[in-house]
């Protein structure tokens, strides 16, 4: 937790990062550029801004700003109108003049303002009105009064004068009297009139004189027309102008479409003047004349994934409640990063600050993917169709069959282990030491393991050999396809009686016997081939060559010996290992126990042969090595036989050995690499012999074969 750890400064919020930290704000904040503290993202919403007319937050604070066609004052806060003279009724008779948030009025040249601060009079009040004097006009304030030149007196009226001098000729008043005319003098009864010249007007003062046509009479300075009027003139403009103030310049009217203003949406008239306007939902930019959306984020491709927030001529990407803002400032991610990413989690996804783990539910477990779940149970979670046994296996299962069982093709059904294919032949001894008593018990013990098997061309295949001092095919692989017709030959088949040519009979049954001639199916089909050899003493002949070319060729042989059968010849005509392929009995009665045994161990031949699927798509792999040649395994074996020198738990070594050892309660005796019968055995007082010690050592191979297939 390095938020804990370092003192991060962080004014709101410390979020762990990997090895590092990142500072955050709380909901209507945002992180400043120091990357640490937090200023309100609506500062005029939390405080009294005091703007009269529009608040715009401005990074750690706000700025006050007015309507359109108005400005701030200097308080930063109020406002006034930019342009007061035309948003008011000013009265102003002349001018009127915007004066920061009031306006003065003024008057034209020639004219002042009278007291009323709106009204204008004339500086010379008696040229600006008829004043009707008949002499002179003098000023007085904003009025007139008429005055008579000397000796003269001016009548009632005001206005006209009479002759205060009687010694005056009544002929020539104009030489009498200083009469002021700028032109010409004419004598009016007892008065005189001023008159001009041609060409010339008399001015309201009655005396001097001006120019009919002023215009062309003085330097005017009318940029365009100027216009006569009484003793003065006036400046005007052609049409499409309008006069300026000055009254004798004028300016177009159209000021927008007489210039280059620049303006970027609107351009308006004003005075001799524009304005840059902008359209609804625009405002124009401090250069006045450019202009930007009220809203950008409706005017610009953003790329905000969330919310688009306007700011002044920009913009911002801002994100919904429980996201977060990507360093590109665009895209937006779930603060419960399990939410914001396509994380693959079969079940549950467990946001862990910036990253996150795949969880199971209850009965599940994780795979290697860490992503995907499979039933601790997968046997209970899915209808595995398994005839026998379902075993768990990783995410997936396996089926397995019972003791005696194998599976079959469909990986899920069983059949008996001798239901399976197999070639078998059976090699029966009919030697006179035989006799033929023993010969019919030899005959049981073939039909007994007939009965067992699934006979059929699909199946087993069996056919059988019998041998004397020559060898004779009672009937071959592809003879019968019935175990009824089988044990009817097995039945008549008739007793030889004479030598033991056991050598003989081991070339023919290689030779001839798995041919496919003969019945066989081919190698390649990898149907095992068992041949069943029964003897009963010494072959006349050399048995290890043909038991030893017939096994190199993968003939799996069993060897049976009653009697007086020599082990030598056993070991050389047994496949290996010996102990699983070599039965002895002392006698003929003890026949039905290794057809027993016999049938465990072609069971198990069957279950290891190469026509088998591979194990692992319905069976478990068999584990560690398989016992070949001289080995020793140690198995507690409890109350089997009961030895003078051996002890109730005895230690049962499987070894070929031929010393005889006895230390304290542990026994190695020297026992043959094979199974020895006696039917005797619980009868005999002396348990202690080799058949009776065998029989141990047959209830231990049983045993130890039945925890191999149990674990392993």
């Amino acid at each position: 937790n390095v938020c804990k750890s370092v003192n991060h400064g962080c004014e709101h919020i410390c979020v762990n990062a990997d090895s590092s930290y990142i500072c955050k704000c709380r909901e209507g904040f945002v992180l400043r550029e120091d990357g640490k503290t937090c200023r309100n993202k609506d500062i005029c919403g939390s405080v009294h801004h005091g703007c009269e007319h529009v608040c715009v937050n401005a990074d750690g604070s706000y700025l006050c700003q007015c309507y359109e066609g108005f400005a701030l004052r200097e308080d930063g806060r109020t406002c006034r109108n930019k342009d007061i003279c035309e948003s008011v009724s000013h009265g102003c008779e002349h001018l009127c003049v915007n004066n920061d948030d009031s306006y003065t009025c003024q008057c034209h040249d020639g004219f002042v303002l009278r007291q009323d601060g709106k009204t204008c009079r004339s500086k010379d009040i008696c040229k600006s009105v008829n004043h009707g004097c008949e002499h002179e006009c003098v000023n007085a304030g904003d009025s007139f009064i008429c005055m008579c030149q000397e000796g003269f007196l001016l009548r009632e009226d005001g206005k006209t004068c009479r002759s205060n001098c009687h010694l005056l000729s009544d002929k020539d008043l104009c030489k009498s009297v200083n009469h002021g005319c700028e032109h010409e003098c004419v004598n009016s009864g007892d008065s005189y009139l001023c008159k001009c010249h041609d060409g010339f007007l008399l001015r309201h003062d009655g005396k001097t004189c001006r120019s009919e046509d002023v215009c062309n009479s003085v330097d005017h300075g009318c940029e365009q027309v100027c216009v006569n009027a009484e003793d003065s003139y006036v400046c005007q403009c052609r049409e499409k102008f309008t006069l300026k103030e000055d009254g004798k310049t004028c300016r177009y009217k159209d000021v927008c479409n007489s210039v280059d203003h620049g303006c970027e949406q609107i351009c308006v008239n004003t005075d001799d003047s524009y304005v840059c306007k902008c359209h609804d939902e625009f405002v124009l930019r401090e250069d006045g004349k450019t202009c930007r959306s009220k809203n950008v984020c409706k005017t610009v491709n953003h790329g905000c994934e969330h919310v688009c927030v306007p700011t002044d001529d920009s913009y911002m990407c801002q994100c919904h409640k429980g996201f977060t803002l990507r360093q590109d400032r665009k895209t937006c991610k779930n603060e419960d990063l399990c939410k914001s990413i396509d994380h693959g989690c079969e079940h549950l996804c467990i946001s862990n600050n910036n990253s996150y783990s795949c969880q199971c539910h209850e009965g599940f477990v994780l795979r290697q993917d860490g992503k995907t779940c499979r039933d601790k149970d997968v046997c209970k979670s899915v209808n595995h169709g398994c005839e026998h046994t379902c075993v768990n296996n990783d995410d997936s299962y396996i089926c397995k069959c019972q003791e005696g069982f194998l599976l079959k093709e469909d990986q899920k059904t069983c059949r008996r282990c001798t239901e399976g294919p197999i070639d078998l032949m059976f090699v029966i001894d009919g030697s006179k030491s035989l006799g033929e008593d023993n010969f019919e018990i030899v005959k049981e013990f073939v039909s007994g393991i007939l009965d067992t098997l699934e006979i059929s061309p699909k199946a087993a295949r069996v056919g059988l050999l019998q041998y004397s001092t020559e060898v004779r095919t009672e009937f071959t692989l592809r003879q019968f396809s019935s175990a009824k017709d089988m044990k009817k030959a097995v039945s008549q088949m008739k007793y030889m009686g004479r030598g033991s040519m056991t050598g003989l009979a081991l070339r023919q049954m290689f030779e001839r016997s798995f041919t496919e001639a003969e019945g066989a199916r081919p190698l390649s089909a990898n149907v095992p081939r068992i041949s069943i050899v029964f003897t009963d003493g010494r072959a006349q002949d050399e048995v290890s060559e043909w038991a030893m070319r017939a096994k190199q060729n993968g003939i799996i042989i069993y060897a049976i010996g009653i009697g007086k059968a020599i082990e030598e010849e056993l070991l050389e005509i047994a496949s290996e290992p010996s102990y699983k392929h070599l039965f002895y009995a002392e006698d003929f009665t003890a026949l039905e126990d290794i057809s027993e045994e016999l049938r465990a161990q072609i069971c198990e031949a069957l279950r290891e042969s190469p026509h088998q699927q591979d194990p692992s798509s319905g069976r478990l792999h068999k584990t560690g090595p398989q016992p070949s040649g001289p080995e020793s395994t140690t198995v507690a074996i409890t109350d089997v036989i009961d030895c003078p020198h051996l002890a109730i738990h005895h230690k049962y070594l499987f070894e070929d050995s031929h010393t005889h050892s006895t230390t304290g309660n542990q026994a190695t005796f020297p026992l043959l690499n094979g199974f020895c019968f006696s039917a005797k055995a619980s009868k005999d007082n002396d348990q202690c012999k080799c058949e009776n010690l065998v029989t141990f050592q047959n209830y231990a191979t049983n045993e130890v074969r039945k925890l191999t297939e149990r674990y392993i």
